[in-house]
């Protein structure tokens, strides 16, 4: 009876987030169409810092960065929630819920470390404005973006090799719409304890270290405002930061509200507080930094009638 029960599963179920199809069809087109805006508005922000030349800046260049990670978190879990709903199908193979948890786990990560990274770059611009370019360097930019890169892909890989050799038995039902790697491990009937560990040391690290950059920089960067003569210096730099503290504030907010307290199981608050980190913050950040960035405004402006015009046929040259 132990060796039918021990056998390993081959694929997992995903319930989604309803088990009612009348509400299943209402989060299809929902989910869909932001998927859509996520996709559509993060390549707008890539493609106008890529055009314009008075955004190649580092704090441009980490936020393009930030969008491809937004695109590429997005898509490694409503594509396939998607195509299950279409194809009246709930499952996922072994190895497509391992790619997906390594996936996850790496741009989760990324985000942020992007996050912190560009809090520090938001310091240096404050607190040494006339030797920002001198310190943001280009090599210094690429430095920490492939640093970043390195670290997160191995935690990733990390923890999910420690997910593989464990063994899963006859439950393989998650009540998720993806293979998060909290509710994976419960379902496994063999001991977690290396994997809870490492989960809390190396993952500890991983998550802690760039929230602990981003409120050191601000500290950083809230004294030197203070320390500015006029109201109006004091605005003009605080308006610079308040689009990165809007997304980090949502960002963390929601993944505290999962990761960040005891729970024997996946509640419908977690799965909520889950669906904020991993759909609505990437769909809502083009929006954030664009509204009120006129330099970011400008330039998608200037990209939307560069494709308006190349797509009429008026317009084209032959």
């Amino acid at each position: 009876m132990d060796k039918v029960n021990q056998t390993r599963v081959t694929e997992f179920l995903l319930l989604g987030l309803s088990g009612k199809l009348e509400q299943e069809e209402i989060l299809f087109g929902l989910f869909f169409s932001m998927y859509l805006v996520t996709i559509i508005g993060n390549s707008l922000i890539i493609l106008a810092i890529s055009w314009d030349s008075h955004l190649h800046t580092p704090m441009y260049f980490f936020l393009a960065n930030l969008s491809f990670v937004d695109i590429c978190f997005t898509s490694i879990t409503i594509p396939k929630m998607l195509v299950n709903h279409m194809m009246g199908s709930k499952s996922i193979s072994f190895v497509g819920c391992m790619t997906q948890i390594y996936l996850f786990i790496t741009f989760i990560n990324m985000d942020g470390f992007l996050l912190s990274v560009m809090a520090y770059d938001r310091y240096v611009a404050i607190s040494s404005p006339l030797h920002y370019t001198m310190i943001m360097r280009p090599k210094l930019c690429l430095l920490l973006l492939a640093v970043s890169w390195i670290i997160t892909n191995l935690h990733a890989l990390l923890h999910t090799l420690l997910m593989v050799r464990l063994t899963f038995c006859s439950n393989s039902t998650l009540h998720h719409f993806f293979c998060d790697p909290y509710p994976v491990l419960k379902l496994s009937c063999s001991d977690t304890f290396i994997n809870v560990l490492m989960a809390l040391i190396v993952g500890g690290l991983t998550s802690i270290s760039p929230f602990t950059c981003i409120i050191v920089s601000y500290v950083y960067i809230f004294s030197n405002v203070l320390k500015l003569p006029s109201a109006q210096g004091i605005k003009k730099a605080l308006s610079t930061c308040g689009s990165h503290i809007t997304v980090v504030s949502l960002f963390y907010g929601a993944i505290l509200g999962v990761y960040m307290h005891p729970s024997s199981s996946y509640s419908v608050q977690d799965i909520v507080a889950t669906v904020i980190f991993t759909v609505v913050t990437p769909l809502v950040n083009p929006f954030i930094y664009s509204l009120r960035n006129n330099d970011m405004k400008g330039a998608i402006r200037k990209l939307i009638f560069r494709i308006l015009v190349l797509s009429d046929p008026q317009f084209r040259t032959f």
